[in-house]
């Protein structure tokens, strides 16, 4: 290699000399969302609440059910590893506790949930080529068998009721049941559904326990503050972030409540100063710029495009009886579509494809549904809720596209 083709190496490579620790950042763990930090900055009086629900875990046979709603970034999902890493220790020697923490966006079907499940009691646990049933017995026997209790943590469980209608819950609540040993699991669910408990059937109401609903609320300005300062602590040098760069965060973040966006915008502050050389993170390298996000998601941001005529006459007709009352019946919101198809000249369809956009309006997240007994007569019925999109706005933006 001529000397030429050694300086054009050496030039080529010198934009890695930033990978690494720099002149402001040491450690960039503490800046990911996955990242649980060794306490929880604001949420003292919450986690006392969750402690609660698990009074008595320390005897054999015991088991808690906690149900954890709010926004993004209100810390749902860093308050259940951190309570369940802290229950781990605080129990050591004398309950041996497992922490299974399953996403259900990312793994939205029953079998899915299972196998995470069984994957964290036995790593070696095959991935295919086994029933729900067979899975659930799998995850018993190896509870059993190494006299263990299960911390189960499903997150974003919205998403496994669309699917599942609650079956699989209901299965795991009643894991102990004709078994000759009590208390194998706990569950908490999360959820940014502040109606999440509406989804559930009496049957899974009553095992969980309408009281073990914590309803957390977005952070202060303040918390916010802190939980940069913290983030800062553990990822940048000493001294490299000052107090009024930190109250500006906190102040920006402020306008959300979100944890992550006050990350983001260290994170982002840190990016900057590190571009310029600099070791310490100025008061101007906070900006919010593409980073600023709406505290409740605009209706502009659903996009109808892709829904046909009638799912948006059905979905207008649900519209216009959620804005008044919490919930409708499924046999209700055919009558207001038959309505409003009169209203707009359009010849409603049958009750089976009626009952289709229902469906597809569920599966793209503008409804959510439960089933219970029919309040006349026999059988069972519908409950459709709207908690993703306000829904005045929509019956707004409906009638609009309507004119």
């Amino acid at each position: 290699m001529s000397n030429n083709d050694v300086s054009t190496s050496h030039m080529m490579a010198e934009y890695l000399d930033r990978i690494g620790a720099g002149k402001v950042l040491l450690d960039r763990a503490p800046f990911s969302f996955d990242w649980t930090p060794p306490a929880l900055v604001g949420r003292d009086s919450e986690l006392r609440e969750l402690a609660s629900m698990f009074t008595g875990m320390e005897s054999h046979g015991v088991s808690g059910r906690a149900v954890i709603t709010g926004p993004v970034g209100s810390g749902k999902t860093v308050m259940t590893c951190r309570f369940g890493e802290d229950l781990q220790r605080k129990l050591d020697w004398r309950r041996r506790i497992v922490l299974a923490h399953v996403n259900c966006r990312n793994n939205p079907t029953a079998t899915q949930v299972l196998q995470e499940i069984a994957r964290s009691l036995d790593s070696g646990h095959p991935e295919r080529g086994f029933s729900s049933s067979e899975i659930i017995q799998s995850i018993r026997r190896n509870l059993k068998a190494h006299e263990t209790h299960l911390l189960l943590v499903l997150d974003e469980v919205d998403v496994l009721i669309r699917n599942d209608k609650g079956d699989l819950l209901y299965k795991l609540l009643r894991i102990d049941e004709g078994q000759d040993r009590q208390g194998s699991l706990s569950m908490i669910l999360v959820s940014q559904m502040g109606s999440l408990m509406r989804l559930f059937e009496p049957a899974i109401m009553s095992r969980l326990g309408q009281s073990n609903v914590l309803a957390l609320s977005g952070y202060d300005e303040s918390a916010l503050t802190g939980i940069a300062r913290q983030r800062y602590e553990e990822a940048c040098r000493p001294g490299s972030v000052g107090d009024d760069t930190l109250a500006k965060i906190g102040r920006f973040a402020g306008e959300t409540g979100d944890a992550r966006l006050a990350i983001e915008l260290l994170d982002d502050a840190v990016r900057r100063a590190e571009k310029a050389g600099r070791g310490d993170v100025l008061v101007e390298d906070v900006q919010l710029g593409e980073l600023r996000v709406p505290k409740d998601e605009s209706v502009e941001e659903w996009n109808f495009d892709n829904l046909g005529k009638h799912q948006k006459l059905v979905l207008l007709g649900i519209c216009r009886r959620l804005k008044k009352a919490d919930e409708i019946s499924s046999g209700d919101a055919q009558k207001l579509y038959n309505l409003v198809c009169e209203e707009y000249g359009a010849k409603p369809r049958s009750y089976t494809t009626f009952w289709k956009h229902l469906k597809e309006l569920e599966s793209k997240g503008l409804i959510e549904s439960r089933t219970a007994n029919a309040t006349v007569g026999r059988g069972r019925t519908q409950h459709i809720t709207m908690t993703n999109a306000p829904p005045g706005a929509l019956e707004s933006r409906l009638e609009i596209e309507f004119r």
